[in-house]
């Protein structure tokens, strides 16, 4: 005996949750061949119809639609439910208003659980477009709850996934991770396209969170497989969702993703979303001019958009009632228009915009300040714009979440500091500076709890690490998973303990004396400036020389590594010269101009993101100096001389680190009570419970650093590399950290501003200071350096004048650098 009609037809609706569309078409014509039932062939008919949608032909798959409405007998329940279905393929259109309209003119009481919960989470979908939250969220809950009672496991997945994807509507980027990763397993289990579905709204969340390179890592994979399925609509949200990220840091691809999105949009009738690829086409265009997040001029992107090709963009997005696009491309042609000094109009963002609307506002409130000279008055437009954007992420704990802050306040940054720089003022100038370092800095994180689910993938990471090839192991599919899961709850799990104050000018002069000067660096439109404050004075120093020196920091690490490596021989002697005079120009650059008639033994450096990387301890106008590079001067003079007295240390050796139990032994031998682990014992949770009870910590391992990943840089040990994620879980970490491991002292610059790596993650995670170093240093000098700065801490010196000793006793010029509160 065959299957029955209805078998078939439910089977088909099966396939298709799975994304198996080939076998779900052949269930369906099965299964028309055995039934003359009117209402199960309308229903065929309705499930042919998303078929052909999703293969690519919204016009056929509407007019199947309609014409199985149209069938003579069908029952009131068959009716809802194609109109339903009518309602969806308006939405997979961009016609969301018709589709919310459509979607409630279906839902009633005819309708069996099952199919009133796939009802309510359409609408959902259709009102989270709309903009219409809280009506999403009920239907969510509801559709969920009537999923759980008839046991469609899959089903519940998708809508707590989507409850997720409300969370990200409202701003809440943690609840949003939680959501989706919880839902994630089931989804992918069921088929690639589902996976490939929820990763296009999960790249969304790692693109607000700043991780635009894992975001985008997703959409790319989505669209390979929408393309190797034949599925051209979910392919072209793929590409726009691209595009929107690309925008971030990469305006001409950025241009070039939302132009092909467009075509394939309107090659579907999709006009809607041609609309939206065309504003952020338009957008890419308008970036022209602007500074990405390296420091670098925008140019290149094509020519700007014409007034009437704005109003155009903004008209149709209007229509299909995509309001916050609308607004995004109008206030960025004014925007635009603005800094040339070209006329504006009047600058208006409702309360209940996006908030990358409302930012954008106050940056072009603050630009048209700017050009017309009222330079205080910029500076509180942007300032309020910052506010409302730390107001936003007040309560994100997690030094990853803390870091988007930087990508969404990055304009309203350069705004501030140039007209700061412009107005001459030095205490503006300074507000400026504190507020950059603030921007991803604000929040004081408090300590997470035991987790051991993440301490398990996280022991799995480190094994999956040791298995793959050096560069790649974060490509296998299983390690992405496990790092997504691990992100997610360091996300949910860190929360934030309170905010940090920023101080006045006034309160740095009363906490520097007459030997210690602060160098707050700032970089602008106007290009890189340096604040040099002493007890008594400040002064805004302009360094010009900047914009040659900063080409000679591509190949100063390659010096640097190179000078640690040919140690003799005809090629060292070219090496050092060739190290020697880069550092020279940086010094002319950066250092001599700032400290010129400064005489104070002590500096506290702080800095953006274009500096990264520089070793201020090597630039010979900081010889005969101690420094600091400090997170912020206001987290300095709060926490200056916190490192306290060190009479506990413990140190770690890792594997396979040529002369490091050699370092460690004469490091120690400085110490009464030294605690050593040597490398077969040095494990990550022996590390871990040993940071926990003594004031210094050494580590002498090899390191490496991940620039897409830096919270996964790792310090090697005996099971495994120790990640930035694992300090996280550490209940206590010590107030001084030296880190003997080349590459751990680098940092990954995400937005202009902010630098997210080891050091980073020691510091966010309470330590006063961290010693390392951003590249190789010679085993031997790293071992007699760092045990003659030993020598000084066990006499009382504090860390920065302890490793400024080090190096004039030795002679030894190496990269290794305070960081923090190193005085």
């Amino acid at each position: 005996m065959g299957i029955p009609a209805a078998q078939l037809h439910a089977r088909a609706v099966d396939l298709c949750a799975h994304g198996r569309y080939p076998e779900a078409r052949r269930a369906l014509q099965r299964a028309e061949a055995l039934t003359d039932d009117p209402d199960l062939r309308a229903r065929i008919e309705g499930t042919r119809a998303h078929i052909l949608d999703r293969a690519g032909d919204p016009v056929e798959a509407e007019r199947t639609c309609r014409a199985a409405l149209r069938i003579d007998g069908i029952s009131v329940a068959t009716t809802a439910v194609l109109t339903g279905q009518l309602g969806m393929l308006a939405m997979y259109a961009g016609r969301f208003a018709e589709a919310e309209a459509l979607l409630t003119a279906a839902i009633g009481d005819t309708l069996d659980d099952t199919a009133l919960a796939n009802m309510r989470m359409n609408r959902a979908l259709a009102r989270m477009y709309l903009g219409l939250l809280d009506g999403a969220d009920d239907d969510l809950r509801d559709a969920a709850e009537r999923y759980r009672r008839v046991g469609t496991g899959l089903d519940v997945a998708q809508a707590r996934h989507n409850l997720g994807y409300v969370a990200l509507l409202r701003g809440d980027l943690v609840e949003a991770m939680a959501e989706m990763s919880a839902a994630r397993g089931p989804i992918a289990a069921a088929s690639p396209v589902n996976a490939a579905v929820s990763d296009i709204d999960m790249a969304e969340v790692l693109r607000e969170a700043g991780l635009v390179t894992q975001g985008e890592r997703l959409l790319a994979a989505a669209a390979r497989v929408f393309g190797a399925h034949r599925m051209p609509q979910p392919r072209a949200e793929a590409e726009f969702q691209l595009a929107r990220s690309q925008l971030m840091h990469d305006p001409r691809r950025a241009a070039r993703t939302a132009a092909s999105a467009a075509r394939r949009f309107r090659a579907l009738g999709a006009e809607s979303w041609a609309a939206r690829a065309d504003g952020v086409r338009l957008r890419a265009h308008l970036a022209a001019g602007t500074i990405d997040r390296h420091g670098l001029p925008v140019t290149g992107v094509g020519r700007a958009p014409s007034p009437s090709d704005v109003a155009a963009a903004a008209t149709a997005l209007r229509r299909h009632r995509m309001t916050g696009d609308a607004d995004a491309v109008r206030l960025a042609h004014q925007l635009w228009r603005a800094r040339r000094g070209a006329p504006t109009d009047r600058v208006r963002a409702a309360a209940d915009a996006p908030l990358e609307v409302r930012l954008l506002a106050h940056e072009v409130r603050a630009a048209r300040a700017a050009v017309a000279g009222r330079q205080a008055e910029a500076r509180r437009h942007a300032g309020r714009g910052l506010d409302e954007l730390l107001a936003w992420r007040g309560s994100f704990g997690s030094i990853d979440l803390q870091a988007s802050a930087a990508m969404h306040g990055s304009g309203l940054v350069l705004a501030g500091i140039g007209a700061a720089v412009r107005s001459g003022r030095p205490d503006a100038v300074f507000e400026w500076s504190e507020r950059a370092r603030h921007l991803s800095q604000q929040v004081v994180p408090l300590r997470p709890p035991p987790d051991p689910e993440q301490a398990a993938d996280l022991a799995e990471l480190r094994l999956l690490r040791l298995d793959l090839p050096a560069g790649q192991w974060m490509s296998d599919p299983r390690a992405a998973a496990l790092a997504s899961r691990v992100r997610q709850r360091q996300w949910s799990a860190t929360g934030a303990a309170g905010h940090e104050r920023r101080h006045d000018l006034g309160a740095v002069h009363a906490a520097l004396d007459a030997d210690t000067a602060l160098l707050s660096y700032v970089f602008g439109p106007h290009g890189l400036a340096c604040l040099v404050v002493t007890r008594g004075s400040a002064r805004i120093v302009e360094l010009p020389g900047w914009a040659a020196a900063r080409d000679e920091l591509p190949g100063l690490r390659a010096d640097l590594e190179m000078a640690a490596a040919v140690r003799t021989g005809p090629l060292a002697g070219v090496v050092a010269r060739s190290l020697a005079t880069r550092l020279e120009a940086l010094s002319r650059a950066l250092v001599d101009p700032s400290l010129r008639g400064i005489a104070a033994r002590r500096v506290v450096i702080t800095v953006p993101g274009v500096l990264t990387g520089v070793p201020w301890s090597m630039l010979p106008g900081m010889r005969g100096r101690s420094s600091t590079l400090a997170s912020s001067a206001s987290r300095w003079v709060r926490e200056r001389g916190g490192s306290g007295t060190v009479a506990v240390c413990g140190f770690a050796v890792g594997p396979r680190v040529a002369r490091a139990e050699e370092e460690v032994r004469r490091a120690a031998a400085h110490w009464a009570d030294a605690r050593v682990l040597p490398a077969p014992e040095a494990s990550v949770d022996a590390v871990a419970d040993l940071a926990g009870g003594v004031d210094l910590l050494h580590v002498a391992a090899h390191g490496r650093h991940a620039v897409d990943n830096p919270l996964f840089s790792g310090l090697e040990l005996a099971d495994g590399a120790l990640f930035g994620y694992d300090i996280d879980r550490m209940p206590r970490v010590p107030h001084v950290v030296v880190l003997s491991a080349c590459e751990v002292g680098r940092s990954s610059v995400r937005w202009g501003e902010e630098a997210v790596g080891m050091t980073r993650a020691w510091l966010h995670a309470g330590a006063r200071c961290v010693v390392a170093a951003p590249v190789v240093v010679a085993d031997d000098e790293a071992g007699e350096l760092l045990s003659a700065m030993h020598e000084g801490l066990a006499a009382g010196l504090p860390a920065s004048d302890a490793l400024a000793a080090a190096s004039e006793r030795t002679g030894i010029r190496a990269p290794f650098q305070c960081h923090g509160s190193g005085f």
